[in-house]
């Protein structure tokens, strides 16, 4: 009997042996995140979404649309273009450069093509500009576009001061710029426009 016993003690282990879990080979089972923490989770996305856009569009690149004809027929009213910020970063606006600027005679943005950097002279006479003593050729306007002084003043005389930029429309007959409110500061421009 005590045999049969021994034999009946050693069948109870292996029994006992299918009760315990083997780490790796067990079932887990997995819960579903809390709606708390699935809305902290979309709270902080959103919030990096948000802050990316605002990052992007105010030192990249963001878009922009034109309202006015001031610069026909480079842009037109109402279409949309690009306002690259981020140039600007690393140099100065050069000559010919279509940029937004924050318009010195209103509260408002406008765009205009730069003709004249810190250190120029811009002469309009005849109908012609003159940039530091020469006429300037302007490929970007329909030929024989003139650009008049403001006002009643036949000719005009315009320096362009450090960090000071001289801005005309391309519709010159159209446009306030810089004829009327003079050179813009460097502080005003602020991006430049990629068609």
């Amino acid at each position: 009997m005590d045999a049969n016993w021994n034999l009946n003690t050693l069948e109870k282990p292996a029994v006992a042996a299918e009760t315990v879990t083997v780490p790796g080979q067990h079932d887990t089972v997995r819960r579903a995140p809390s709606l708390l923490k699935q809305a902290f989770q979309c709270l902080c996305l959103g919030t990096l979404a948000v802050a990316s856009y605002l990052i992007i569009s105010q030192y990249f690149v963001t878009t922009v649309e034109v309202v006015g004809s001031s610069m026909v027929p480079t842009l037109r009213n109402s279409d949309h273009y690009l306002l690259n910020r981020w140039v600007y970063h690393f140099r100065e606006p050069q000559r010919r450069e279509v940029v937004v600027l924050r318009d010195p005679s209103g509260a408002c943005y406008a765009v205009k093509r730069v003709i004249g950097v810190a250190g120029d002279s811009v002469y309009l006479k005849d109908g012609f500009v003159y940039l530091n003593g020469q006429k300037l050729e302007e490929p970007y306007l329909p030929h024989n576009t003139p650009t008049f002084a403001n006002g009643k003043v036949r000719d005009q005389l315009i320096f362009c001061g450090k960090d000071q930029y001289f801005v005309l429309g391309d519709n010159r007959m159209n446009s306030a710029d810089s004829r009327s409110y003079g050179p813009v500061p460097r502080e005003n421009i602020l991006g430049m426009i990629v068609k």
